[in-house]
């Protein structure tokens, strides 16, 4: 078990030291450090003073991997690569191309992300579930077909349309929650309800004909033939049989999204108001803050990474056969 966690861990470290690479090549490469101090001072009027001038408050006046006027390590350390790309590996985010701590930013803003995005995870793989064994429960009848039906509906509409009609319909002309915001203690419920039920709908069409299909491929194996012919009732063998042994594929589909509850939703918080690190990571991007995009990268590489261990981890303990793969 140690040597799979083990060799698991190696493949993610080589996986992150690849995006950082790429991303630093595509940041500083095809987009040099003159090109965002244009974007940043205002286009391509500037003179070259204003240029370096915001270049050295922001240290990208440095060299890009080899500092030849240094002595020793300071070789490689004063370097662009080192304190943006480097430090990222001890999760030093540094400053922002606006000169404020990101790291202090992200733990203030991983709190709001989460409180938005636990519940609409755990409800969302509750009500997928539950909605995809009631049709394979009543498979092959009206109740089957019209479920695959709304399911199809609710899949080809985008989550924004829904955003949008909630926002309108629950907040506007009902005014039963607020239409935007957030606040702390006993108010977070009330500006979390619609976010949270919009996240759910969003995802239940397609994920609830994902799981049906699972289900229904379990349904026709010999085991649960067997189970039934020790006179098993129908709810039992979906229970105690199916759902068990469908897990591997829903534990892919859900231990895999651990970089959204941290990271939260971009679409969702932009548009009600959470200062989670969606948000954040929207605003940096409309105001050409490339370090916070940058960290903002590599924080989902690294969750994404986190998550697909902790898959495969998960698959160990439902089939230990696993294990020697």
């Amino acid at each position: 078990m140690l040597n799979y966690i083990l060799r698991r861990l190696g493949y993610g470290v080589l996986i992150l030291v690849g995006v950082n690479l790429f991303t630093f090549v595509l940041f500083f490469t095809l987009n040099t450090p003159d090109d965002m101090a244009r974007l940043n001072i205002g286009g391509k009027r500037v003179t070259a003073e204003a240029i370096e001038k915001w270049k050295i408050e922001r240290g990208y006046d440095k060299p890009l991997l080899y500092s030849g006027k240094d002595q020793g390590a300071r070789r490689l350390t004063n370097t662009i690569f080192f304190e943006r790309s480097v430090q990222l590996f001890a999760f030093e985010f540094g400053a922002s191309d606006s000169g404020r701590d990101i790291g202090y930013e992200i733990r203030q803003r991983i709190s709001p992300s989460l409180a938005v995005a636990l519940p609409t995870y755990l409800l969302g793989v509750m009500a997928t579930v539950c909605v995809a064994l009631l049709m394979v429960f009543f498979r092959a009848t009206y109740l089957d077909f019209w479920g695959v039906t709304g399911a199809v509906v609710l899949m080809s509409i985008s989550a924004l349309f829904y955003i949008i009609v909630g926002q309108w319909f629950f907040s506007s002309l009902l005014r039963l929650v607020p239409i935007s915001g957030f606040a702390g203690g006993w108010n977070l419920a009330v500006f979390l309800a619609l976010p949270i039920v919009i996240g759910v709908v969003a995802r239940l069409g397609a994920d609830s004909l994902l799981y049906r299909t699972m289900f229904l491929e379990e349904i026709g194996k010999d085991y649960v033939r067997t189970a039934r012919a020790k006179g098993l009732s129908e709810a039992a063998v979906l229970f105690r049989h199916v759902l068990r042994n469908a897990s591997l594929p829903i534990l892919t589909s859900t231990v895999a999204v651990l970089p959204l509850l941290f990271l939260g939703s971009l679409i969702m918080e932009s548009f009600f108001g959470i200062p989670g690190l969606g948000s954040y990571t929207i605003d940096a991007i409309n105001a050409q803050d490339f370090a916070i995009v940058r960290a903002m990268v590599f924080l989902g590489s690294f969750l994404y990474i986190i998550g697909l261990i902790l898959t495969d981890i998960s698959y160990t303990l439902v089939d230990p056969r696993i294990r020697l793969a």
